[in-house]
């Protein structure tokens, strides 16, 4: 089965764009188990935040509260991880080595975002990175 974590803007864009390729990829995710998705509290601490930001609010209507309901959903979907691994592999952004800890203690084959300082790594330590249109395309695929 394919293992694969997805970035915050991932998980964001899936809420605010129904019809874009991240709503795509959660539901081959939710209707079809298409892949077991890996998450860290770090990880779902970001979509929250992103979710309540100013200028990301203006794109949904959600309360508080709807948006902490949101992130415990995808959470317990999610396979857990520790973030106990200490790596440092995305130079430009630090903060992003939390998706590449997450990958690499679930197991993960892919790690699917649209940010291009993890892009450009390509791969690390056996993770792809990859975009969630091309992550779709490897869903449909399988």
């Amino acid at each position: 089965m394919i293992r694969a974590v997805l970035d915050a803007n991932i998980h964001i864009s899936a809420l605010l764009r129904p019809q874009g390729t991240p709503s795509k990829v959660f539901r081959l995710l939710l209707e079809h188990q298409a892949f077991h998705l890996i998450g860290s509290s770090t990880i779902f601490d970001e979509v929250r935040r992103g979710l309540n930001y100013p200028r990301v609010r203006r794109y949904h209507s959600l309360s508080v509260d709807e948006i902490d309901r949101w992130v415990i959903a995808l959470a317990l979907i999610a396979e857990p991880t520790e973030g106990r691994l200490n790596v440092r592999a995305v130079e430009k952004d630090p903060d992003d080595d939390k998706y590449l800890v997450a990958a690499l203690e679930g197991r993960a084959g892919y790690l699917v975002s649209g940010d291009s300082d993890l892009l450009d790594l390509e791969e690390y330590r056996g993770v792809r990175m990859i975009t969630a249109h091309d992550f779709l395309r490897i869903l449909e695929q399988a």
